[in-house]
């Protein structure tokens, strides 16, 4: 801002002879003065509450949201330009309504913006927003009540992510760091009413040999934790309108692991036409007899679940639904259980809500699960690279020419309807191209937190906790100085013992795992 100009009352010439001021002089003088003094407070306020943001305030959404929400907040931009006069007794809070600076994270002993919308009953509308007809008039714009369960089914997924083992020097490397009865207590998501029942367990070697199938130096050489099944309880059921059966699939943990998965092949099922990816079908189906922990394969183990679980709830009168999810590979997976389901369990309403989901097969798989009733919500990122793969280049090149290459059994097919984000909606994130990030979980969770329709900018009351972004990213931009990827274990696994020495403490007890953790319980009282 330019040098503060002075009031006009500081340019009286005192030497010069002039009349006696009157009243109406002096009013007319001070009212100058008043004015000037607050155009210079607003354009002070303006710059000091900004902390440089204001170049990010444009992308926040002034548009009013239809009446199923919370009524829009004006920035405070729109504010400052209003003519009228401000009424005294408007509250602060009203007038000045600002997006998040780093002040916002510091913990001054009084509780911040709540990081969760009220929940709806969704029981008379549950099969519209789990894809009935194909999201059609709830993606643009996107309903709330539909933005609100699909954050749901994310953070569950975002849970195999926060609880898995992967620290190379861990004993456990590769299992889960909690057993399934404490699982959502540790990691906060018991706010979302389910409880597991059972853990899943994939091989992490595909055709490895003999002698590393017999190795049990430790807790496993040959198996992975990969996800969980876990139920309603009452009231969740009552909220949501039906019995839901969750399963979350964990996708790859280190993006180098893309190099192994992401084997082009094609492979076929059975004698059919349908061919979906060789690498995926692999860790989906692989077991070993030696295994601890495979000697069902992820498949065989799931199946096994979903029918005792289906079973239990439909003797008791209970409408019953499935519902898989997953992110990245998860969401590849999350297909190939779909598929499965559909054809072991008739009349259950299955929904797949993937996030960040590579391609999985051809154009028959797609039509196959279309004819078996799978619903299929696809959240990408535009930024994210994950989703136009395998075939990045030629399948992109020949999906232009469908009317000629549609039906080539060789092709790959993505399945169901897209919700597309894009990183920069959002005025929190950096702007420099972060592949690693835009492909992060937490990174899809806060873009659909925000996300009103493609017309739209970031919504302006979006309550999900935006530091959340930065647990295993560098995405958030400097100025909200949130430390990257600072989601870690204190002193990195390390404890100080009674003698003074730094040691690696050992699991408690309970969060050993074992191949007893693979079984089920079917409690009455879930």
């Amino acid at each position: 801002m330019d040098k503060m100009q002075l009031s006009p009352v500081r340019h009286v010439d005192r030497q010069k002879t002039e009349r006696p001021r009157t009243k109406r002089v002096w009013k007319l003088k001070l009212s100058v003065t008043w004015q000037r003094m607050k155009k210079v407070l607003k354009s002070t306020l303006k710059h000091r509450l900004h902390l440089h943001l204001a170049s990010n305030l444009s992308k926040l959404s002034t548009l009013k949201l239809n009446h199923h929400d919370m009524a829009i907040i004006k920035p405070i931009k729109h504010v400052m330009k209003k003519k009228k006069t401000i009424r005294p007794t408007m509250p602060l809070a009203q007038l000045i309504q600002l997006p998040y600076t780093a002040a916002d994270f510091i913990d001054h002993g009084h509780a911040m913006t709540p990081t969760k919308s009220p929940i709806e009953n969704i029981s008379t509308r549950w099969r519209e927003l789990h894809g009935l007809h194909n999201w059609d008039g709830l993606i643009e714009p996107l309903h709330p009540w539909l933005r609100r369960e699909v954050v749901k089914y994310g953070e569950f997924v975002q849970g195999t992510y926060d609880a898995f083992d992967f620290d190379p020097l861990s004993e456990f490397c590769g299992s889960c760091r909690y057993n399934r009865h404490k699982l959502f207590e540790e990691l906060g998501l018991t706010k979302h009413g389910y409880k597991v029942t059972k853990y899943i367990y994939a091989m992490s070697h595909v055709d490895v040999p003999e002698w590393l199938e017999r190795t049990y130096c430790t807790w496993s050489k040959d198996s992975n934790w990969m996800g969980y099944v876990a139920v309603s309880g009452d009231a969740e059921t009552a909220r949501i309108g039906r019995r839901d059966i969750l399963v979350a699939w964990r996708g790859t943990v280190a993006p180098t692991e893309w190099y192994t998965d992401l084997k082009t092949r094609l492979q076929r099922l059975g004698k059919t036409n349908i061919k979906v990816q060789r690498g995926f079908l692999s860790i989906y189906s692989s077991k070993g007899d030696f295994s601890r922990y495979n000697k069902l394969s992820a498949s065989e183990q799931v199946k096994e679940e979903i029918q005792k679980l289906v079973s239990f709830f439909r003797d008791r009168g209970e409408e019953v639904s499935l519902t898989i999810c997953g992110h990245s590979l998860g969401g590849a997976l999350a297909l190939l259980n779909a598929y499965d389901a559909a054809t072991y369990v008739p009349h259950l309403f299955i929904n797949v809500i993937s996030f960040g989901a590579p391609r999985v097969g051809n154009i028959h798989f797609k039509e196959k699960l279309k004819e078996l009733g799978v619903k299929t919500l696809r959240v990408v990122v535009k930024q994210d690279i994950v989703p136009k793969l395998p075939g990045f280049i030629l399948n992109t090149i020949l999906n232009k020419f469908t009317a000629v290459t549609g039906r080539l059994k060789w092709i790959y097919r993505h399945v169901g309807t897209q919700l597309k984000l894009d990183v920069l909606m959002s005025p929190y994130l950096t702007r420099d191209p972060d592949y690693t990030g835009s492909h992060n979980l937490e990174t899809y969770l806060h873009l659909l937190d925000g996300y009103i329709s493609k017309t739209s900018k970031f919504r302006w009351n979006a309550r999900r906790d935006v530091a959340l972004v930065n647990k295993s990213t560098d995405m958030l931009i400097k100025e909200l100085k949130i430390p990257e990827f600072w989601y870690q274990r204190p002193f990195k696994g390390l404890v100080l013992n009674q003698y003074g020495r730094w040691v690696k403490p050992g699991r408690p007890v309970e969060h050993i795992p074992s191949p007893r953790s693979i079984g089920s319980d079917h409690d009455p009282s879930l």
